[in-house]
């Protein structure tokens, strides 16, 4: 067996240098996310111009070539997110906007029977109204009347600067908000009318408009989480999935079930792919006269891209990105070339990048890219060949096994995602697959798919009773395994050095041929144990409500505010403990709550009067109002807050103060609504 070193240069010599670009760019746009400054265009220019005299420059010198093709791939990650901000980013609201205004209904994003969240552009003033002054705004209306993209509907709105992230770390909504276009937040106060019909021909309005008829078909079969989660897995709505179900499927493993990905997908293309060949060598000389394994490949594509169509298009990026792996998997199959590749999985990673680069920030491409590079990867290692003439019993228990493999491979590959995005695990998540997947792929996804062929005949009704009997009893499977966890799950608090730990595993991974491979993986354990793990803080500051939480011996309890504001339920979520009120001890009047323990004392100031005694008694002051310089102690006031949002506090002993981790840590990017 070759040594680490070998196996390095085996994999250059291979060219396996190129599945090491989508790792390049994405390193890149990690780099240009956390600079504390926003890079000069023509400075980013400059560079790229240089990069690229050089590259053409070292193509006689081989091993110069490679190594500034890495370099550039990495510049190349950093110039990606500002290029995408120049052509789709939008102007940020800074400050809420009242008024009567027209927009122009771009996305239906998800409904309910009382309520709509919905994606508008062109805002246009009515009357006396100022301009709002953003591209887009995601707004939550009524369920009446029935919209479709392209129509053109008035109302009185009020609108909302996009908050920042709850906690340090945590999903940046105005990131993802500034990239996809979207300025502002915001509702239909009254008098919501809808002006114009768009276009019939608009095709985002008909593909809209089947989704809508297609969910009205099956919510008139089926009721419930069957219902819910039948949308989910044919449209990709999960609108209607309530918190229950949401958790008991996350806690059993299950939850990718309900997520349109490479499963689902393949499950409908290879189905198609299959039983398009199947048909056609069953007629008698088209075997001789036909490509059909061709033929058969076009209706896989075919199939995969109105399936993507209908879980959302290219905004849903994890079946964006099986739809592409099955497009070069089915393009190899038509050009007579391997289809599982690691080259495959790069070209894909690429695609996503290039269209939509932000969605290297989210959790849903995390999730899927390691997934897919795990599995392609331990694909790809030697192993024996199948053994002919297995009976159904033999070729059953290997199904089961595929399957049960196929569950821990992803699940290992994606345990740290997961864990960081979502602090949970699923510790019997193989069980949980391995017993529903093969009700997932022989009764689910076929009825499913059966029941859509079969809505224009209005004979879909058998097809759905039998998806959502399907259903049902998946749910009795991620009930049960969700039973049997309790007590099992972990809560793991990860840095972002984890993602980056990470990221450098599955380089690794990606990019050696042989069982040297998994040495990055394995190498990466010791790694995040040392350099990655969180702490829990001591203090917690809301920035747009009145919470402050504290740490109470070992729990966190509220020593101003309310539970059950947004910021409180997304911290207990996050940190997997109720958050009490009346934090014992706490004393409150009508100038001050003050709270103090053997490490530390705090006071939340409510009137002026409160600055002069309570700065010099107190190592920490909390005010919502600005402070005067005088004041010695530590200081959070309302400037600190509206700038910096959210407050992470741990207390240092040995420095005598609080660690602070703002959420937004500086207003110099063009996602903050400061700098508007």
């Amino acid at each position: 067996m070759l040594s680490a070193r070998g196996a390095v240069v085996e994999a250059v010599e291979t060219r396996r240098l190129f599945v090491l670009l989508p790792f390049c760019v994405i390193g890149g746009m990690v780099a240009y996310s956390q600079v504390a400054f926003e890079p000069n265009s023509w400075a980013l220019l400059g560079v790229a111009i240089l990069l690229a005299g050089f590259l053409v420059g070292s193509l006689p010198q081989i091993a110069r070539f490679r190594v500034l093709l890495l370099v550039s791939a990495i510049w190349a990650g950093v110039c990606m997110l500002p290029i995408h901000g120049m052509l789709f980013g939008t102007p940020m609201l800074k400050f809420p906007v009242y008024g009567q205004y027209q927009a122009t209904v771009d996305e239906i994003l998800s409904q309910t029977e009382t309520q709509r969240r919905i994606v508008v552009s062109h805002l246009v003033p009515v009357g006396d109204t100022k301009p709002a002054g953003v591209t887009r705004a995601r707004l939550l209306i009524g369920a009446d009347p029935p919209l479709a993209p392209g129509d053109v509907i008035e109302g009185k709105l009020r609108l909302a600067p996009i908050p920042g992230p709850v906690l340090p770390g945590a999903f940046d909504s105005q990131f993802h908000g500034y990239f996809a276009g979207i300025g502002a937040y915001g509702n239909v106060t009254s008098g919501l009318a809808l002006v114009s019909s768009g276009s019939s021909f608009d095709p985002t309005r008909a593909i809209e408009g089947l989704r809508r008829s297609i969910a009205a078909r099956i919510g008139h079969v089926l009721t419930g989480s069957s219902a819910a989660i039948g949308d989910a897995m044919v449209m990709g709505d999960q609108s209607l999935i309530s918190d229950e179900t949401r958790d008991v499927m996350a806690t059993s493993g299950l939850a990718h079930i309900y997520s349109i990905s490479g499963l689902h997908l393949s499950l409908v293309a290879g189905g198609v792919f299959f039983l398009l060949r199947w048909v056609l060598a069953a007629m008698s000389g088209w075997t001789q006269r036909l490509p059909i394994k061709k033929i058969a490949a076009v209706g896989g594509i075919l199939a995969a891209c109105f399936y993507l169509l209908l879980a959302g298009g290219l905004a849903n990026v994890p079946a964006l990105r099986s739809t592409l792996m099955l497009g070069l998997i089915f393009g190899a199959i038509l050009a007579g070339r391997r289809a599982l590749t690691m080259r495959n999985v790069a070209i894909a990673a690429l695609a996503i990048i290039i269209i939509d680069p932000a969605s290297v920030f989210r959790a849903s491409f995390q999730l899927s890219f390691a997934a897919v590079v795990a599995l392609i990867g331990v694909y790809e290692l030697p192993r024996k060949p199948p053994v002919e003439g297995r009976g159904w019993i033999g070729r059953s228990i290997n199904h089961v096994w595929v399957a049960a493999l196929t569950s821990l491979i992803a699940g290992t590959a994606t345990l740290l995602f997961s864990a960081y995005h979502f602090q949970q695990t699923a510790p019997l998540g193989v069980l949980s697959n391995v017993l529903v997947l093969p009700v997932v792929s022989f009764i689910i996804m076929p009825t499913a798919i059966a029941s859509v062929l079969a809505m224009p005949f209005g004979v879909e009704q058998p097809f759905l009773i039998a998806m959502g009997w399907g259903i049902d009893r998946m749910m009795d499977v991620a009930t049960l395994v969700a039973n049997w966890s309790h007590g099992l799950e972990s809560n793991p608090l990860l840095t972002p050095i984890a993602l980056f730990i990470g990221l450098l595993a599955m380089a690794w991974f990606a990019f050696i041929k042989n069982y040297w491979r998994f040495a990055g993986p394995v190498l990466a354990i010791p790694a995040i144990l040392l350099f990655a793990l969180d702490t829990r803080p001591d203090v917690l500051i809301a920035d747009t409500t009145q919470a402050v939480a504290v740490r109470d011996g070992g729990g966190m309890r509220l020593l101003t505010g309310k539970d059950g504001t947004f910021a409180v339920d997304v911290w207990s979520e996050y940190y997997q403990e109720d958050f009490a009120p009346n934090l014992a001890g706490a004393h409150c009047d009508s100038v001050a709550c003050v709270y103090a323990n053997d490490r530390f004392s705090i006071s939340v100031i409510k009137s002026v009067e409160a600055f002069a005694e309570d700065c010099e008694r107190n190592d920490l002051v909390i005010a919502r109002i600005p402070a005067p310089d005088y004041c010695g102690a530590q200081v959070i006031d309302s400037k600190t807050l509206r700038d910096s949002g959210v407050q992470w506090l741990r207390w240092d002993a040995a420095a005598g103060e609080f660690a602070v981790r703002p959420a937004v840590p500086n207003l110099t990017r063009p996602w903050r609504a400061a700098l508007q």
